[in-house]
């Protein structure tokens, strides 16, 4: 039987990345970079980690498309260091959930907000208590272009969200989620917890373990 090997580029970061590896999926690869140093409107101007600026967690905040470039331009880049044979794919938690749909929108359109081109064929894609930027405008820009609603009807999506998200509010994770699937994101699966608040629990990992084992194609094999 043939292996299939995997990259899977986790936004979650550094402190997630002992819990990844325990995650029982065979022949994959997790790279659990720390977003850079930036200060964030929304704490203030307050220096932290962050993977862009942003100012509110709602569907009416401007969105930071400098930010959210560099940081899907600097996981496309580590991805394009990967052999060619091997599936490549994102995924993410509140901010980086962000990021990791922001970057699965980039792959439908096959371009970056400033116009470069986006070099990753993307084959899955992970959220995690997080929402959508560029919500308002994603569904005329993928149905502007063929190519775009097609690589964008090929992408299969696994959201997650907790109906207690005192955080990311559940609305909004469930608003990108359909704003996805009308835009043409057609393989998308969207999973709601009831109580859950900011976080993740065994369930939802293994309900993502299990989307990733199929979509990946991991079944059967071994390390």
């Amino acid at each position: 039987m043939q292996q299939t090997f995997s990259s899977f580029y986790s936004l979650f970061g550094c402190s997630w990345s002992q819990q990844l590896e325990n995650l029982p999926l065979p022949n994959i690869k997790w790279i659990c970079p720390t977003a850079p140093t930036r200060p964030v409107a929304m704490l203030g101007g307050f220096t932290c980690t962050a993977w862009f600026d942003v100012g509110e967690i709602s569907e009416d905040s401007p969105d930071d498309w400098e930010g959210l470039d560099a940081s899907a331009a600097h996981v496309a880049n580590l991805l394009s260091t990967e052999p060619a044979d091997v599936k490549v794919a994102v995924g993410g938690f509140s901010m980086g959930a962000a990021t990791a749909l922001y970057s699965a929108t980039c792959a439908a359109l096959g371009q970056y907000s400033n116009g470069n081109a986006y070099p990753i064929n993307l084959r899955a894609v992970v959220g995690l208590s997080g929402w959508l930027p560029g919500s308002r405008s994603l569904r005329s820009k993928v149905e502007g272009s063929h190519e775009a609603a097609r690589r964008a009807a090929s992408l299969p999506l696994f959201l997650c969200h907790g109906t207690s998200d005192d955080v990311v509010p559940y609305s909004y994770g469930e608003k990108s989620a359909h704003c996805l699937n009308t835009a043409g994101f057609r393989h998308l699966t969207f999973k709601s917890y009831e109580g859950l608040g900011h976080y993740t629990v065994p369930g939802e990992m293994d309900e993502a373990r299990n989307w990733l084992t199929a979509r990946l194609g991991l079944e059967g094999s071994r390390y």
